[in-house]
């Protein structure tokens, strides 16, 4: 079943609002901007005081076998206090990524509608099912303690 338009936006806010739980849980504050201008889905406060602005990316359970966890077309934005949080919903899995280390890990797709931006692959494929790749073990989080 291939995802409609509203459906894929609807995922999108939905996994937005999944991942601030996660950082309520672990006792973040969370400020929520009004608009997305410049790749912030939510800004929090650690306990130290410090801002760090979140990008939330997400891969629904409706992509193909081989795309659980690829993200395309990244804001390429490297900058102080900028982090990534990836969700597979097939793999059930969240990676966490500062601006400068994630970067450094992407490469630029060579065709398509993605055609020389950044995108990572955080799967593999194996045995007709998707699995984690493990060079990213590192950066797989619960509680999102890389953050404080």
């Amino acid at each position: 079943m291939s995802l409609t338009h509203r459906s894929k936006v609807s995922f999108g806010k939905r996994t937005e609002f999944r991942v601030i739980a996660k950082l309520l849980e672990n006792k973040f504050d969370v400020y929520l901007p009004l608009v997305d201008d410049h790749g912030v889905d939510a800004i929090i406060k650690t306990e130290k005081g410090e801002y760090r602005e979140i990008q939330i990316k997400a891969r629904s359970r409706e992509v193909k076998l081989g795309n659980s966890a690829i993200f395309a077309a990244l804001d390429y934005s490297v900058r102080k206090n900028y982090y990534f949080i990836f969700y597979s919903e097939i793999l059930d899995t969240y990676w966490l990524f500062e601006s400068k280390q994630l970067f450094s890990l992407t490469y630029k797709n060579k065709g398509g509608k993605n055609a020389g931006k950044p995108t990572i692959k955080l799967n593999g494929k194996k045995s007709n099912m998707d699995y984690p790749l493990p060079k990213y073990k590192e950066f797989e989080t619960v509680n999102f303690e890389k953050l404080v």
